[in-house]
């Protein structure tokens, strides 16, 4: 296993995914075991533009930030929050778009910095707050994967995630790329150096060991209604993306939520119809993690974990290395629950290339 604080730009190469031919979800699949070699890239090709948004960052000294997103990119965001309140000292919060574009009611904190998180950088209600936001004096910054984008453009400050075009409608590495943009620009903010594991091996070793583990789970899972997944500090963000996923692909209906919320009352509707999916590795939020793995177990609940085997699923094994910072491991648990959610909705006679319901750029005001 590849120790913190090996060399990130080792040039790993890139695990094949397997050939799906013209089967449904051979983008979403082909673009999942794309990932690793995105990394590397947007490490390496990125990190100028991670440096410049930094300093900006640092010469308007902002009291607080807030971030702007929304679909896969707003769950990018909450990674976000944890990383700069933990990382930067400073508060930061959602953003509200509806507030400026439906209700009149623009609101921006003197002081602020505005964050706008997008893979297409093109969401009219996006566009229309951070320019308002700039309008006011905030600061504000984009983080897309379109450079030419109106909210590329119209931010003070740019960071490209470099993934190349992403064909599957559902989105897998332009959100971890959104991850990892956002590590690098709050370790920039900091002064810090990028000293990272080798993502890229972490990565692929992640997928190669998930693949059959993933489709036997799905094959097991096939038919539920409902599902709970569960996470706590930085994981959360992999549970609300989790089930993000499997709503939008597979359509089994899925609540994201921290493990604090979830021991205030849902942990009700756990029981042997209703499985949890828990991301749980070591860190400060095991010992929570391991209070609604309990309740699970208690209510009858089918448990699966997606971590480092800290805590033991039912048939996932420890997918996760035990050496990865937990600021870094989201980007790593969320390629299970990936591949999970594909295999599902393959199973279920569905193409998560195509899902229904939904477009690569939403509309929304």
């Amino acid at each position: 296993m590849t120790q913190a604080g090996s060399n990130a730009f080792s040039g790993s190469a890139q695990v094949p995914a397997p050939d799906g031919g013209g089967q449904p979800g051979r983008l979403m699949r082909a673009e999942i075991y794309e990932q690793p070699a995105v990394w590397t890239r947007l490490l390496h090709e990125g990190r100028d533009a991670a440096v410049r948004a930094a300093a900006a960052f640092r010469a308007a000294e902002p009291t607080q930030v807030v971030l702007l997103a929304r679909g896969s990119s707003d769950n990018a965001a909450i990674y976000g929050q944890y990383l700069m309140q933990i990382g930067l000292h400073l508060p930061a919060a959602l953003a509200t778009p509806s507030v400026h574009t439906v209700y009149g009611t623009p609101v921006f904190p003197p002081g602020a910095c505005v964050l706008a998180v997008s893979q297409s950088g093109a969401s009219a209600d996006l566009v229309q707050t951070l320019a308002a936001a700039r309008q006011a004096g905030c600061l504000t910054l984009s983080i897309t994967n379109d450079p030419a984008s109106p909210l590329a453009v119209g931010a003070e400050a740019h960071i490209p995630l470099l993934a190349g075009p992403e064909r599957s409608v559902a989105a897998t590495k332009t959100y971890t790329s959104e991850l990892l943009a956002l590590w690098m620009f709050t370790r920039a903010v900091g002064g810090e150096q990028p000293d990272v594991p080798d993502l890229a091996t972490l990565g692929e070793q992640v997928l190669e060991s998930a693949d059959s583990a993933c489709r036997l789970l799905a094959e097991r899972l096939t038919g539920i209604r409902r599902l709970l997944a569960v996470g706590r500090g930085y994981a959360y963000a992999s549970a609300r993306e989790a089930a993000l996923k499997l709503m939008e692909t597979s359509y089994v209906m899925t609540q994201g939520l921290s493990a604090a919320d979830a021991e205030h009352g849902p942990v009700a509707v756990l029981d042997p119809q209703t499985p949890l999916l828990a991301f749980a590795s070591q860190g400060p939020g095991t010992a929570s993690m391991a209070s609604v793995v309990a309740a699970a177990r208690a209510a009858g609940a089918p448990v699966e974990v997606i971590g480092d085997g800290t805590l033991a699923g039912d048939s996932l094994p420890a997918l996760l290395p035990t050496d990865v910072p937990p600021a870094l491991a989201p980007l790593l648990e969320i390629l299970p629950a990936q591949l999970l959610a594909l295999e599902l909705a393959v199973l279920g006679g569905n193409d998560p290339d195509r899902p229904r319901g939904l477009s690569k750029v939403t509309s929304t005001m």
